[in-house]
């Protein structure tokens, strides 16, 4: 089993660093105006995310758990397919909530709005593309199994790394102030810490 488990933490690590992309969405700055109409925007979204930060972090835990536990490749295949699945889906429902939600009440809300749901697409489109190349990694051959993890783990690397500009972009100023009023994105941000600090 020696033979994975480096990669495998390797994976866990660069899984980890994906939940930043979900606090883009979670304002941290307080004090916003009383605009209601950008107020309502943030609740619509955050309400939205909430749940999707939670799967996002479930399907972390999971694979940060199979990790630890030393599992055979066919275990770690198997979580890891659902996970980024799962990562997918929720990067997929987020993007629909954005656009649902209609461009923000800001300078350049409606260019922020589009750029954001593009980026959250993309991401989801990755994700689905890694639930695809580790459904088709060789379990029964160790050594070919480690490599295609380490394939894998440095996409996810680079993914965790980029493509949240649009998401900054989007929460900049008024609107991170709106949305770090909102319970829903206050206990989604708050789960996700919770999580990553967890590893």
């Amino acid at each position: 089993m020696e033979g994975t488990n480096p990669v495998n933490k390797k994976l866990a690590a660069a899984v980890s660093g994906g939940a930043v992309l979900v606090m883009a969405l979670s304002g941290c700055s307080s004090d916003s105006g009383n605009n209601d109409k950008l107020n309502s925007w943030a609740k619509q979204v955050c309400d939205a995310v909430q749940p999707q930060a939670q799967k996002i972090e479930a399907a972390n835990a999971a694979i940060q758990k199979e990790t630890s536990d030393n599992s055979t490749p066919a275990a770690v295949q198997s979580t890891d397919s659902k996970a980024f699945q799962d990562m997918s889906d929720a990067y997929k429902a987020i993007g629909g909530a954005v656009d649902k939600a209609g461009a923000p009440d800001v300078e350049n809300g409606k260019k922020k709005q589009t750029d954001a749901v593009n980026e959250l697409n993309g991401i989801s489109s990755s994700y689905a593309d890694l639930k695809k190349q580790v459904d088709g990694l060789d379990t029964k051959d160790q050594a070919k199994f480690a490599d295609g993890l380490k394939g894998i783990a440095t996409q996810l690397d680079k993914l965790s790394k980029s493509g949240n500009d649009a998401l900054k972009k989007l929460e900049e100023g008024d609107v991170g102030k709106a949305m770090a009023k909102q319970e829903s994105c206050k206990s989604a941000s708050a789960s996700a810490g919770a999580g990553a600090t967890k590893g």
